[in-house]
């Protein structure tokens, strides 16, 4: 076995979910990321606890299903919301033989598949959670990169000092929690306004994502004003979205377009009320992922990005007590802050050109 499987297992299991003895532990991996699923579930069992995996080609025997139902037909499955009850730590591993297997789903049925597996994901979502990626060849056809060269590009942004990550980030988090208004502008296309005031600020050091590295929080819900082009692609149930754009008044998605698949788009703003409105604005602040792979477990995360997500919003973000926006979807899109862009907080600029204020080469 590469030993750089054996230390992405321990992350995943010492790091990010802490496993303890006792505990039942899923592992939701497919055949193409064999090696990383018996290194879990070594790793799983030198802890005392007891792993459980789910096997199977996800993507496509999801998708079989999914164009055989009905989709009026679809609705909770009981035996899978049993087994998410039922997990003390959920690790889902990424790992596909073809990115593409989703694209032949109606979207219609898809939309109406996520309002169905909502409780499951809910129950999921209340167990300790980590999603991650196994560098599998389509994976790195995907990104247009050979598999060895893709495999050091995942090994690089996974096997990090996450304790030093997490210093670097909480920078960030400190300005944000301190904030009220953010305004993000990019080129002529961007120009945003929120506020954040009474959220929490998220430091993404890879315990939910294996690779780590954003700061996150919600806006709140009826604030959001402005319109914003995402100029990185949205892959989204295997379609690819381009130069999608939302257009926000009153917190509330009035406008929408994309020059390509601009239907996916509307599906996915038209799953449910909640899915009109922003549930997150992410910062990415990992340097070592540094070029866009179509994979948006790493994407989020480059150093000169800024993620919105439109749909649910995470509770760790809220007041306590305080309902956020409530949706089957959460779907993030990138807007590239690399050029003529900046991020403002209070009115001052905190970082410009994809450079933080606290890093070196920070221009006033």
């Amino acid at each position: 076995m590469d030993p750089r499987v054996r230390e992405h297992a321990e992350i995943v299991v010492d790091h990010s979910t802490e496993v303890e003895a006792g505990d039942n532990v899923v592992v939701s991996a497919p055949p193409a990321a064999e090696e990383l699923t018996l290194a879990l579930c070594e790793v799983v069992g030198e802890r005392g606890a007891f792993p459980f995996h789910v096997s199977g080609r996800r993507d496509e025997t999801r998708a079989t299903f999914l164009r055989a139902v009905d989709a009026d037909d679809l609705d909770l499955a009981d035996h899978e919301l049993a087994l998410g009850e039922a997990a003390d730590v959920w690790i889902h591993v990424r790992a596909h033989d073809n990115v593409a297997d989703m694209s032949a789903v109606p979207s219609e049925t898809m939309a109406a598949f996520q309002t169905a597996y909502q409780p499951i994901q809910e129950e999921i979502l209340d167990t300790t959670w980590v999603l991650t990626q196994f560098p599998a060849p389509a994976d790195a056809q995907n990104a247009e990169m050979s598999t060895v060269e893709y495999e050091e590009f995942v090994y690089g942004a996974v096997t990090k000092d996450w304790a030093a990550q997490k210093a670097h980030q909480q920078q960030m988090v400190e300005i944000l929690d301190a904030g009220e208004q953010v305004r993000i502008v990019s080129g002529d296309t961007t120009d945003l306004t929120m506020s954040i005031e009474g959220m929490s600020t998220v430091n993404d050091h890879a315990k939910n994502n294996l690779p780590g590295g954003e700061v996150f929080t919600a806006p709140v819900a009826d604030s959001v004003e402005g319109e914003v082009l995402f100029d990185k692609p949205l892959i989204h149930q295997g379609h690819e979205v381009e130069d999608a754009s939302l257009r926000f008044e009153g917190g509330e998605v009035v406008d929408h377009g994309a020059s390509k698949n601009e239907d996916v788009l509307t599906e996915v703003l038209n799953t449910d009320e909640g899915a009109r409105r922003l549930g997150e604005l992410g910062i990415g602040m990992n340097r070592d992922i540094d070029r866009f792979t179509y994979n948006m477990l790493f994407d989020e995360k480059m150093g000169d990005t800024v993620h919105l997500a439109v749909g649910r919003a995470y509770d760790e973000c809220l007041p306590e007590g305080q309902e956020g926006n409530q949706s089957a979807v959460h779907v993030d899109m990138i807007v590239d802050m690399s050029e003529d862009s900046y991020i403002e907080v209070d009115g001052e600029v905190v970082q410009r050109n994809g450079t933080f204020r606290f890093e070196d080469g920070f221009e006033e």
